[in-house]
């Protein structure tokens, strides 16, 4: 018998669905536009190598993010029209898909909101001119009151904060705009100070991929609103890979004329450029940048409650929601939600060899969805668990050596996961396929 999250599961109908610019583009580059992707993207890059060669490994980390973490997925969700959890029975079995993609999809969007918060409170306390120190106790006050609200919404007011987030994604564009043109002056004074391009390149696309690769996974969820294969490609193209360029492109520009027209800004976060240009401007954009923090939260924590209540039904969706909210507060008040470096690693390397796995099954199938396949699928596990060890190299007491040749790291898991899925799919260690209703097989 198959599980209720899949059994009760029904495929969103052609009629439901909506071209790329009205759904999937937008709402992949609000994701962009959140300043948690851009706001370290300059640490140890442009000080390494010339803005060209970072804006080429911007490009190729876009293209990259298309073509491996969303390509397939989004294909997946628009041919069968079920959510990932339902897809990823596939690859990982209808009991493996508990965990992975399910549980582990929402844990790790708590890590996001986590992140978030963590951002926020910082922002909304340099804008008021008060110690935004984490763990004093203005930070605790703001990280609290912003989670729970944050969580609040996401679980029952999420309609309302779809219906105004594309229009929300138009302010952070325009304060990026904004110092771009206060900052524009220096950037032609860039100057590369400790010259290592492989390892600026590495970083970038290390980080751009980290970011994205949930959001890669939730391709499935995007597809299942696209009508065609055009659909997917072309939201793909505009709203990841042109998004990556305008969202990741201007704050490295902004931050190399910022350093050059102001040698005693320290650090190159663009939070930093922003405290340099000081007064009431900086203030606003420090207050602005919180406010389009609003959507991602609140999806964040939505997302997180589908996951739990999908996976864990005897739990109320308020619960469960609150929860986690409450675990990701804490990371949060204390600091440890700050590592964005750290986070986006944990990232990729848990996401990279699923999408890799999810691929591999993809294309073995004949460029279909195969079924949900029986119990935990042993292909699928392995493939994970070797891409995770790969992924998180890099965070193990290794050689510095072996540090830099392992970035980046989410483009290595992806790739094991892929192959050693491959291996064993052909080793005859796949589940058999659990068939469905004869009503959503024809639908899928």
């Amino acid at each position: 018998m198959l599980p209720d999250y899949i059994s009760k599961s029904t495929p969103n109908p052609t009629s439901n669905r909506a071209p790329w610019f009205a759904n999937t583009a937008p709402t992949y580059a609000g994701i962009f536009l959140w300043i948690v992707f851009y706001k370290g993207l300059a640490e140890g890059t442009i000080d390494r190598a010339p803005l060209s060669i970072c804006l080429l490994a911007l490009a190729a980390a876009g293209l990259l993010c298309y073509a491996l973490y969303y390509y397939v997925p989004g294909m997946l969700g628009m041919k069968t029209g079920y959510p990932l959890y339902v897809v990823g029975s596939s690859t990982f079995g209808t009991a493996g898909g508990y965990l992975m993609p399910g549980l582990l999809m929402g844990l790790l969007q708590l890590g996001w909101f986590a992140v978030g918060t963590f951002i926020s409170a910082q922002f909304i306390l340099q804008a008021l001119g008060m110690d935004s120190k984490p763990g004093s106790a203005a930070f605790w006050v703001v990280c609290i009151a912003w989670g729970y609200v944050m969580g609040f919404i996401g679980v029952k007011g999420i309609q309302y904060v779809a219906k105004v987030s594309t229009f929300l994604n138009f302010i952070p564009l325009l304060v990026l705009a904004i110092v771009l043109f206060q900052t524009s002056g220096g950037i032609s004074q860039h100057v590369v100070k400790t010259p290592d391009t492989f390892l600026a390149v590495t970083i970038i696309i290390q980080s751009v991929i980290g970011f994205f690769a949930t959001a890669g996974a939730a391709g499935v969820d995007f597809g299942m609103n696209s009508r065609n294969e055009n659909d997917v490609k072309m939201g793909g193209l505009v709203g990841i890979a042109g998004a990556v360029m305008i969202a990741g492109g201007l704050p490295l520009l902004s931050v190399a004329g910022a350093k050059a027209l102001n040698p005693g800004i320290t650090g190159s976060s663009y939070d930093a450029v922003i405290s340099a240009i000081g007064g009431p401007l900086a203030s606003g954009m420090f207050l602005i940048f919180a406010l389009a923090s609003i959507v991602p939260a609140c999806f964040c924590a939505f997302i997180a409650g589908n996951s739990f209540t999908t996976m864990i039904p005897g739990v109320p969706r308020m619960s469960s929601t609150m929860a986690g909210v409450t675990l990701a507060i804490v990371l949060a008040g204390t600091g440890m939600a700050g590592d964005l470096g750290g986070f986006f690693g944990i990232v990729g390397a848990s996401f990279g060899p699923i999408v890799g796995a999810m691929v591999a099954d993809y294309y073995l199938s004949g460029q279909k969805w195969s079924g949900p396949r029986e119990g935990v699928s042993i292909p699928g596990y392995v493939a994970w668990a070797a891409g995770f060890i790969v992924g998180i190299l890099p965070s193990l007491p290794v050689s510095d050596t072996v540090k830099m040749y392992s970035q980046p790291a989410a483009i290595y898991s992806f790739i094991t996961g892929l192959v050693v899925y491959a291996a064993l799919a052909k080793m005859g260690m796949e589940p058999k396929v659990v068939p469905m209703n004869n009503a959503k097989a024809k639908a899928a």
